[in-house]
């Protein structure tokens, strides 16, 4: 397995407010970047394309209250892999941190070849809902 690791940030909103959003695939959309096209979902499930590189189809395997929600490969997928969303605690109580790890069976091919993109796509997803979060989820 390969770990990819996206950086750590900090959101200005409480670890079940972090929670009830991403455990809710309907809300991923909003963090996604236009390479991402045919967005499908509902709470558990989600397909969508990248342009020029894959179809993916995820869903919530499992949901820990306020601190992980784990994601797994579902239908269309080029290979098999697992995203956990790491919910911390911040500096208080209306605050915590995200950093999200993607998981794959990458040959060595695929992973020189994936992990770069991957990692930029991890850091936009956390920046992006950093972002969101700011703003008022």
């Amino acid at each position: 397995m390969t770990r990819i690791e996206s950086e750590q940030v900090d959101i200005s909103k409480s670890p079940e407010e972090v929670f009830n959003f991403l455990s809710n695939f309907n809300n991923f959309e909003k963090l996604m970047p236009e390479q991402v096209t045919d967005w499908v979902s509902d709470s558990d499930t989600c397909s969508f394309n990248i342009k020029g590189m894959a179809s993916l189809g995820m869903a919530i395997e499992t949901r820990t209250p306020n601190s992980q929600i784990k994601i797994k490969k579902n239908g269309k997928a080029p290979f098999d892999f697992f995203l956990t969303c790491d919910i911390g605690e911040g500096k208080s109580g209306n605050e915590s941190t995200l950093k999200l790890f993607f998981d794959a069976d990458l040959n060595p091919f695929l992973k020189m070849m994936a992990e770069k993109p991957l990692t930029n796509f991890l850091n936009l997803l956390v920046n992006r809902f950093r972002e969101i979060a700011a703003q008022g989820i």
